[in-house]
């Protein structure tokens, strides 16, 4: 028998232990830890963090900074920069991993699946044709091909060349 061992996914299965109190969307902006936190860019009003659990590899969020948990909630500029950040975020993913199609979207509220409901965020990543497979499925368990580390440096490479 084979065995793939993923023992980074042991933080996210036990739950809440070892978290720090708190919203993490809140906090993390706050320290000045953007690589160990997966800060790829900031924003006026939002940032774009990577999934420290991606779905697949590319797997970016945007956040805005103002703890909200609805979308109507978000004023214009808010909300307006999710959006353009979105745009951006589609841009280098296309032009980093050349993926066949984009997911974009946002849960609001646990029982539609936010995995921190209490403040609202934008989930955008990569999809390939066939990128789905048995492993999610039987063996709960993702095939990730790149360490999040790496992914960091290409989103924040792309985004330091926007800004020039």
């Amino acid at each position: 028998m084979d065995h793939l061992w993923s023992p980074w996914r042991y933080h996210y299965l036990v739950g809440a232990e070892g978290k720090p109190p708190g919203c993490i969307f809140c906090n993390l902006p706050k320290q000045d830890r953007d690589e160990e936190n997966l800060i790829v860019h900031r924003g006026r009003h939002n940032f774009v963090i990577l999934n420290r659990f991606p779905y697949t590899s590319g797997h970016a969020m945007v956040v805005p900074y103002r703890h909200v948990d609805r979308l109507h909630v978000l004023e214009e500029a808010e909300a307006s920069e999710m959006m353009s950040l979105a745009q951006l975020m589609e841009k280098h993913m296309r032009e980093i991993y050349h993926p066949d199609g984009l997911n974009l979207g946002m849960n609001l509220g646990e029982s539609a699946g936010a995995g921190i409901a209490g403040h609202i965020h934008m989930h955008i990543l990569p999809r390939w044709a066939g990128d789905s497979n048995f492993m999610t499925t039987v063996g709960e368990t993702r095939v990730l091909p790149e360490d999040l580390d790496v992914t960091w440096k290409r989103f924040t490479k792309a985004f330091s060349a926007v800004q020039k």
